[in-house]
């Protein structure tokens, strides 16, 4: 179909989709080379849970099926979902956590542009309280492990936990950098010495650096396509580099630094994934800039002081609640009109 000059193709909501979809790709495929294609199933199983708990909940609630299917709302939480968790996971460990945040934190809500938390990160959050032991084994990049695991052991440990004879899964996974780090200090090592270990690459965990810079590339391709808003990654990324930055400046034994940050656990799709779900965050300039602030603010606090190692999945649930007063406090004047309303 032509369009007259100057006249643009509206944006809808499968396009967009669609578009975040492929800007996930260079993450992905840097995933597999440096973890192996475990991570593949693993998606395979959350999108199958996502599309199905879909269904089953349109049906219930006497809506139509397929138009709500193909905007790849389900399909691209399912996908982030699997990337949340360990690929050796558990089958059901996936389908758990995508069920529950399409049937709970989406559709009883009203459905998608109703929900006020973000799907992905309400099963991340159930999954690592409930299932603490599976959402910690965490597979060796290649060289350290996971070369000697093929992907057809891979696929039977999945699905009967069942490894090959000789082999132990210590002998395969690995806490995560910012895990690691945080247990280390408790120990009384310094951030130097920790990030002479063996998982450590030249900015964060060996892997999972690359990881991470796959998913800054495809979010810096959803900015240049005017796809998400600028301020929230800006803001959130601003915080989480200023914060970590001023104490390993003040302390730097004790705190990594900026980049570590960056490149550890996820950050990176956070930024660009995550806080910029239009549905979950402020629909004003002034008040995405409130919300990535508060988001990295928080961030750095749970990696730093809390119990868990990352605290990107809680930062943006917690930053959800406070949405309605961030719009209500940043919406801009109406023209004519007053601070207090009077003309």
């Amino acid at each position: 179909m032509l369009y007259s000059p100057f006249i643009t193709r509206p944006l809808t909501v499968d396009r967009i989709m669609r578009r975040v979809l492929y800007a996930l790709l260079p993450g992905i495929s840097l995933y597999v080379w440096y973890f192996g294609p475990a991570i593949l199933m693993s998606i395979a199983l959350a999108v199958t849970a996502a599309l199905a708990t879909e269904a089953l909940m349109l049906k219930l609630r006497n809506r139509p099926v397929r138009p709500f299917l193909a905007d790849y709302s389900a399909l691209l939480t399912g996908v982030l979902i699997a990337l949340s968790i360990p690929p050796l996971a558990p089958w059901w460990l996936p389908v758990v956590g995508t069920a529950f945040a399409i049937a709970v934190a989406k559709h009883l809500y009203g459905g998608l542009g109703s929900n006020p938390f973000n799907p992905a990160m309400i099963g991340y959050a159930v999954l690592i309280i409930s299932f603490p032991q599976e959402m910690t084994q965490w597979l060796s990049p290649q060289g350290m492990g996971l070369s000697v695991l093929s992907y057809g052991d891979q696929l039977r440990y999945v699905f009967s936990g069942v490894l090959p004879a000789g082999m132990q899964l210590d002998a395969l996974t690995m806490s995560t950098p910012l895990d690691t780090m945080k247990t280390q200090l408790h120990l009384g090592m310094t951030v130097s010495d920790i990030r002479d270990l063996p998982i450590y690459g030249r900015l964060a965990g060996k892997g999972s650096e690359m990881v991470a810079a796959g998913f800054a590339l495809g979010g810096l391709y959803l900015l240049i396509a005017r796809i998400i808003p600028w301020q929230l990654p800006l803001a959130f990324l601003g915080t989480l580099f200023a914060l970590s930055g001023l104490f390993h400046l003040v302390d730097p034994a004790h705190y990594a630094p900026p980049l570590f940050h960056w490149f550890s656990g996820a950050a990176m799709i956070g930024a660009f994934f995550i806080l910029t779900d239009p549905v979950t965050s402020p629909t004003t300039n002034k008040g995405r800039i409130v919300f990535g602030f508060g988001a990295g603010l928080l961030t750095f606090l749970i990696r730093a002081y809390g119990g868990f190692p990352d605290g990107v999945a809680f930062a943006t649930i917690l930053m959800n609640m406070c949405v309605p007063l961030i719009d209500a406090w940043t919406q801009p004047r109406i023209f004519g009109k007053k601070k207090g309303g009077e003309r």
